[in-house]
């Protein structure tokens, strides 16, 4: 048996291309004491993972060039050496892009299987959901009435977001890019308007869908965005800061032309990582968000791409905005390999 393997050869120069990895094979490695050996069903394809490339850290995982690309999965126990854990139990890691992987028995999350798709526990139901429960939920502090904008709107964080403003009553305005895009917002998701940033005069046209001003602004992209967003504030608003999306390819830093509006309009801004977040409210968060997707409140999209080599153009589709929901790339399970 042989462990199908991506790995982070280089770092990028600006735009992220596939030549920053390769294929590789190794031994399937066996469980030591108090070790399980897992099989990758779902590999999670999120924004974090090219801002690693930038040196950043904090994260649970260190990403080496030369290693095994990071990344969550939802696996199933093939061996276990552990009575804790059996064959054909789901469980949730930092397991890479690999088919296969040792993880020590006390770093799992058991996964409940009744829940399906699996790839839900990376998606609605696990850090993306999580992400954006405490963004906006948390940090945002909607009130039934305001308004809140939420930028890259149809991805996975941004379309949760959305759909749980509109749950607390409030106006939801996206942000995403294209026509198309901004359609599907607002007719799958429930958004009462969507605008495409790659359009112009984006401060017009959001003043305009806008008329009593933001409350809360969920931010995903930054640049010009987020730049474009900032004139449009109320008094007192509350920025989530997620992501900055549009600065992880830069090559040069990028500069805001309005930042002033934040002191003038004493709007409080707080980033976030929801690694960094007290479990206890991260367990909030997928108890709330489990409630309503069951009770068919929420939708949980996916865009599906299946195999391991396809794992790095998935997350290049990612950062070029070419996804609705959740980027999930799907490991088939056949014959042993």
């Amino acid at each position: 048996m042989r462990n199908r393997q991506v790995l982070y050869r280089r770092r990028p120069e600006g735009r992220l291309t596939e030549d920053c990895f390769a294929m590789a094979e190794a031994a399937v490695p066996e469980p030591a004491p108090g070790q399980v050996l897992l099989r990758n069903r779902f590999l999670s394809i999120d924004p974090y993972q090219r801002r690693m490339m930038l040196g950043i850290q904090g994260y649970p995982t260190e990403l080496r060039e030369g290693g095994v690309m990071v990344g969550r999965g939802v696996a199933e126990v093939v061996a276990s050496r552990d009575d804790a854990w059996r064959e054909g139990d789901l469980a949730l890691g930092d397991f890479g892009w690999q088919e296969y992987a040792l993880a020590g028995a006390g770093t799992l999350r058991r996964l409940d299987a009744t829940v399906q798709p699996a790839s839900l526990h990376l998606g609605l139901l696990g850090s993306s959901g999580e992400t954006a429960w405490y963004g906006l939920v948390q940090l945002g502090r909607p009130q039934a009435g305001e308004t809140v904008v939420v930028s890259a709107a149809g991805g996975a964080v941004g379309s949760a977001v959305g759909q749980i403003a509109r749950l607390l009553g409030c106006r939801v305005i996206g942000i995403a890019g294209g026509a198309v895009k901004c359609a599907e917002v607002v007719q799958r998701f429930g958004f009462h308007a969507c605008l495409d940033h790659r359009a112009p005069e984006l401060t017009a046209r959001l003043r305009a869908a806008a008329p009593a001003g933001v409350d809360v602004n969920f931010e995903n992209v930054g640049g010009a965005v987020l730049d474009a967003v900032l004139p449009t504030l109320n008094p007192g608003a509350r920025v989530a800061l997620c992501g900055m999306v549009a600065h992880y390819n830069a090559t040069q830093p990028i500069a805001f032309g309005n930042l002033m509006k934040l002191l003038d309009q004493c709007v409080t801004l707080t980033g976030f990582r929801i690694g960094h977040v007290a479990p206890t409210l991260r367990e909030q968060a997928r108890a709330d968000l489990l409630g309503w997707w069951r009770d068919g409140l929420l939708l949980a999209p996916e865009t599906v791409t299946e195999g391991l080599e396809a794992a790095p153009s998935a997350l290049i589709g990612l950062l070029d905005g070419g996804n609705i929901g959740k980027r999930i790339v799907c490991l088939p399970w056949g014959d042993a390999a």
